[in-house]
């Protein structure tokens, strides 16, 4: 189908799935496009063109090439930019020939999936940009279900780096761990008496990072704090363990906060509320 690989994304499933959803497979009448199949002969051919309306940061595209081969494997595609490329309005991204209904029932598909990930990949960017190179900026758990590997896929695209995919690849204590413990300290020391090696502590006030460091934690979540408390925070941490800046953080207030000094700024919104490109794809027959 496609060479596009990513560790814990099964490409071919999400095609199937997702062109299996827009086609109604195993419900009553389901399973076909009633509108191709109803206007376009069967051997009609068209060539398209899929392009960005405004400026873009570029990711999925190898995606959306899955998706109309799935339907037509002799379709002919040319992928022109590259993923993560910063691409003007009115650049072309893609140019591919093949069987017209094929193209016309994997469009909505294919463009849903380029729209939301270059959607995400170019505010990524804006954040990377207006944090001057001052910190590392990471994204969150906040994903759609069933898109995580995607989404945080287009985080990188966009020049991020991931957070902890899940739940399993590092521990992560937050408030409620902490009532549930006690405090910072019996969290932490809970979580090494456990084997955990990567231990994330979340701390909302100065007065908790000695004791969390103390029992063990090898990375500081500073959670909601303004500007002259993050900088009180990374001087008395004084590089012992990465801190990250979260809770809160847009576009206005992303700057100062990473030039505090902490290693990373956290932000949910990259894949919370991205909204998508506007990314376009015009047939014509062939």
């Amino acid at each position: 189908m496609s060479t596009f690989t990513l560790p814990g994304f099964d490409l071919s499933a999400f095609v199937c799935a997702t062109l299996a959803e827009d086609l109604g497979v195993g419900l009553p009448g389901g399973g076909h496009d009633v509108t191709a199949e109803s206007v376009i002969p069967a051997d009609a051919r068209f060539s398209g063109v899929m392009d960005s309306r405004d400026a873009t940061t570029v990711c999925g595209l190898p995606i959306a090439a899955a998706f109309f081969r799935q339907l037509d494997p002799a379709m002919e595609i040319e992928i022109l930019a590259g993923e993560g490329s910063e691409v003007p309005a009115g650049t072309d991204l893609m140019r591919l020939s093949g069987n017209a209904r094929a193209m016309l029932t994997a469009e909505r598909s294919a463009l849903n999936t380029v729209q939301h990930l270059s959607g995400i990949a170019t505010l990524t960017r804006r954040y990377v940009d207006a944090m001057q190179g001052k910190a590392i900026l990471l994204d969150t758990r906040k994903t759609i279900p069933g898109l995580r590997y995607l989404e945080k896929y287009a985080t990188r695209m966009g020049g991020a780096q991931n957070h902890r995919m899940g739940l399993w690849d590092a521990a992560m204590i937050k408030d409620n761990h902490v009532a549930v413990a006690g405090d910072v300290a019996e969290a932490v020391r809970r979580a090494r008496a456990a084997g955990v090696s990567s231990i994330i502590c979340e701390v909302d006030r100065i007065e908790q990072i000695e004791p969390a460091l103390a029992a063990g934690a090898s990375h500081l979540l500073l959670d909601n704090m303004d500007v002259p408390t993050l900088r009180a925070a990374v001087s008395q941490v004084a590089g012992r363990v990465p801190t990250e800046a979260s809770g809160g953080i847009d576009l206005d207030t992303i700057g100062p906060k990473a030039a505090t000094g902490v290693t990373y700024v956290s932000v949910g919104r990259l894949t919370q509320s991205a909204p998508a490109a506007d990314i376009g794809l015009d047939f014509t027959p062939a």
